[in-house]
Order: structure tokens, then C-alpha cells, then sequence
């Protein structure tokens, strides 16, 4: 998909330090400061519009959320969504997932969240997919032991593959679903994608992943 440039989007972006965390690696090892609190921290990569993260923060306020999102035209549109809320437990990145390393020591943060991610569906672009092994890698560094990825597509393609690489890496796999919106589940927040596919009738795949503790 073409993403639209917004111009000036990158100054704006700076405009609200608060929400959209500058120069991340600076708080490596102190994310609970910069939250000022003792609260989990759970992370989205390819955060998008915001939407999930924006829904989360509000049904969860004792959880601290952190979005990563490379394209600032996008993360924008999140930043749109939030600045006017009092939602002091969620931030954005304007980063790209490769570099999270730079920006956590391990065990900072529990849970990690993927979300429509691209699903590359070219074998000799699998690096790139989200849940390939490299990225397993570095978000095993991130977590905690036995930390968990919560991982959502409408790709049936990529999830059959992320729960290949998943099992694969070690990790065990819980409440996998084929289609997440018959499947009962509670406390379900959609994505701006998943509210999309869902409404043309499309399945929804989802899984929770586990480390090894």
C-alpha cells in the first residue's frame, strides 16, 4: 500500500515530546522513569494509526504502552488521536523496529504486540516479516523471562509461517485462533486494519507466543 507523505509531519511529531519519546536510546534501562511508575510495560512494533494502542491504554490504565512506528506521516495520525487525551501511560517511538535494541535492556518490558503486520510474502523477503527468527531474537532481549508476543493478521500465508517460526524458536503457542471474532474471545481491541477486513467478512488469525522462562 502507498503511504501518503504528510509534509511537515516529522516537526509536528517533535512538537509533542510527551507522547512521541525523543531520542529513545536516551532511556534505555529507565522506561519506568520516564513513566513514573512500577507498571508493566507492553510494546506494539509497526504501530500504525494507533488505534489499538490508543483503545489498550484506555482499558488498561495500569499497564504502560509503548508504540514503535518508522513512518512519521503514519505515527501522526496516532499522535492525532491521543494528544488531546490524558493518557499518560502511552507513548510512541518514531523508530524503526529494527533498532529496538537500542531503546530497551532486557527484561523491561512483559508483552510485545505484532498487528497486521506486512506479511513479505516473497520467500527471499521472509527477513523482513515481523516474526521472522532475527526478530524473535531481539524481542527475547527485550522481555522478560517467559515474556509473551500477542500476534494478530488477516494474512492466513503469514500466520501459518509465525507459527512455524514461533514453535521453531521454542516457544509455545496459546489460544490460537483460526477466526478471532467467532471465537469468543473477551477484551478484543481492533486494530484500524482488523475493524476493515472484519467488516468485508474476513477472518481474523491470532495467537499468543510464549519465551522460555
Amino acid at each position: 500500500m502507498r503511504l501518503r507523505n504528510i509534509p511537515g509531519a516529522k516537526d509536528e511529531l517533535k512538537q509533542y515530546p510527551n507522547i512521541v519519546v525523543q531520542d529513545p536510546s536516551q532511556h534505555k534501562g529507565s522506561w519506568k522513569g520516564v513513566f513514573n511508575n512500577e507498571n508493566p510495560i507492553h510494546v506494539e512494533v509497526g504501530t500504525g494509526k494507533g488505534q489499538f494502542l490508543v483503545g489498550m491504554s484506555e482499558l488498561h490504565p495500569h499497564i504502560n504502552f509503548i508504540g514503535i512506528e518508522k513512518y512519521d506521516s503514519v505515527l501522526l495520525r496516532a499522535l492525532e488521536q491521543v494528544k488531546d487525551l490524558d493518557r499518560p501511560n502511552l507513548k510512541f517511538l518514531n523508530e524503526d523496529v529494527a533498532d529496538i535494541l537500542n531503546f530497551f535492556k532486557k527484561g523491561e518490558a512483559e508483552r510485545l504486540f505484532i498487528n497486521f503486520t506486512d506479511p513479505w510474502p516473497k520467500n527471499r523477503h521472509k527477513k523482513r516479516r515481523l516474526t521472522y527468527k532475527g526478530f524473535l531474537e531481539m524481542y527475547e532481549q527485550i522481555l522478560v523471562d517467559g515474556g509473551e508476543i500477542h500476534f494478530k493478521t488477516d494474512n492466513q500465508g503469514l500466520f501459518e509461517y509465525s507459527l512455524e517460526s514461533f514453535s521453531g524458536y521454542g516457544m509455545t503457542l496459546h489460544n490460537v485462533s483460526l477466526d478471532l471474532h467467532r471465537s469468543g474471545i473477551k477484551g478484543n481491541v481492533m486494530t484500524e486494519y482488523e475493524r476493515k477486513f472484519s467488516r468485508k467478512g474476513m477472518r481474523i488469525y491470532r495467537c499468543e507466543s510464549k519465551f522460555r522462562s
